[in-house]
C-alpha cells in the first residue's frame, strides 16, 4: 500500500492534543483502510506531520475529517524503502513527551568521494584512509568558512546543512577548488548534490523528502560536478552563480521527476 507523509499547519496546539488527535486517527483508519504508523509534532512551530499508509492521499485527507477535522494542509507520497533511513522512526512516541522533531527551511548537501572502493581495492586501508582525511580536510573548512553545519559522516561523504542557500553553493564551490587545486596522490574526485526544502529534524540529524532528493543529486551526477534541484537554483538566481539545466530527471524515492542544473565553479 503506498506511503504518505502529510503536513498540519497548526495553532494553540500542545503535544498532548496532538497525540489525542493520533489515537482519533488509529480509531477510525481500520474503516478507511488506512494504517496510521507514527507523528511528529513541532511545537515552537506549531506544525504535526503524519506517516500514513493508505489507499491514496485522499483517503489520508478523509481520515483527519472524519477523526477530528484537522486536515492536512499538504499530504505527500514517499517511498517505504527510504522511510527507516531518512525518517528515521516508525514507532509512535509517547503521549506527554516534549516535540522531539523541529522541521525548518534548510539548504541540504551531500559531497561523495569517487572511486573510493576501488582506492580501498587497489592501494589498501591506509591510503583509503587518507583519502577520505583529505576530502574531510577540505569539505570540513569550506563548511566553518561559508556558515555550514556537518550533520553526518557517511563513511565516503558528509551530509551537511545551511541556513543560507547562496552559501551553500559557495561552499560547494569552495569544496570542488580545492578539490582541483590539491587533489593528491591517489587523486581525489568529489561530487555534489544540494536540495533546498524543509526536512525533519530530530536531535541533530535530518530527514525526509529534502534530505532525499539532496541526497540522490549527489549519487546522479559525475565526478568533479555541482548537481542542484530547481528549487536550490530558484533561491540564488541573480547572486552571482552559473547554471546549466539539464531538464527533468527521475529519481528514486522521489513521485516526479526533478528539474536540475549543474553549478558551473571554474571562474566563479
Amino acid at each position: 500500500m503506498p506511503m504518505f507523509m502529510d503536513r498540519h499547519d497548526m495553532a494553540n496546539t500542545s503535544q498532548e492534543d496532538v497525540a489525542r488527535a493520533h489515537v482519533d486517527d488509529l480509531a477510525m483508519q481500520e474503516r478507511y483502510g488506512a494504517n496510521y504508523l507514527t507523528y511528529w509534532f513541532d511545537y515552537d512551530r506549531q506544525t504535526a506531520f503524519c506517516l500514513v499508509e493508505a489507499p491514496n492521499a485522499d483517503t489520508v485527507t478523509e481520515v483527519h475529517s472524519a477523526a477530528h477535522g484537522n486536515v492536512p494542509n499538504e499530504v505527500i507520497p514517499v517511498d517505504p524503502s527510504e522511510v527507516n533511513v531518512f525518517l528515521g522512526r516508525l514507532t509512535d512516541p509517547p503521549v506527554g513527551d516534549r516535540p522531539i522533531s523541529e522541521p525548518a527551511f534548510r539548504t541540504i548537501l551531500f559531497t561523495d568521494i569517487v572511486g573510493s572502493t576501488e582506492v580501498h581495492d587497489r592501494h589498501g586501508d591506509e591510503v583509503a584512509l587518507d583519502l577520505v582525511r583529505h576530502h574531510d580536510s577540505i569539505v570540513r573548512a569550506a563548511l566553518a568558512e561559508h556558515g555550514g553545519r556537518e550533520v553526518k559522516h557517511t563513511g565516503d561523504g558528509i551530509m551537511a546543512s545551511f541556513r543560507d542557500a547562496s552559501a551553500a553553493l559557495r561552499g560547494a564551490i569552495a569544496m570542488q577548488r580545492a578539490v582541483a587545486a590539491d587533489p593528491g596522490e591517489p587523486p581525489l574526485a568529489i561530487r555534489i548534490g544540494v536540495n533546498a526544502g524543509e526536512p525533519i529534524e530530530e536531535g541533530n540529524q535530518l530527514f525526509g523528502l529534502a534530505v532525499n532528493v539532496a541526497r540522490r543529486l549527489c549519487d546522479a551526477t559525475d565526478p568533479g560536478t555541482i548537481m542542484t534541484s530547481e528549487a536550490l537554483r530558484g533561491l540564488t538566481m541573480g547572486k552571482g552563480f552559473d547554471f546549466s539545466p539539464l531538464g527533468e530527471h527521475s529519481f528514486k524515492g522521489v513521485d516526479a521527476p526533478l528539474v536540475v542544473s549543474l553549478v558551473s565553479w571554474a571562474h566563479e
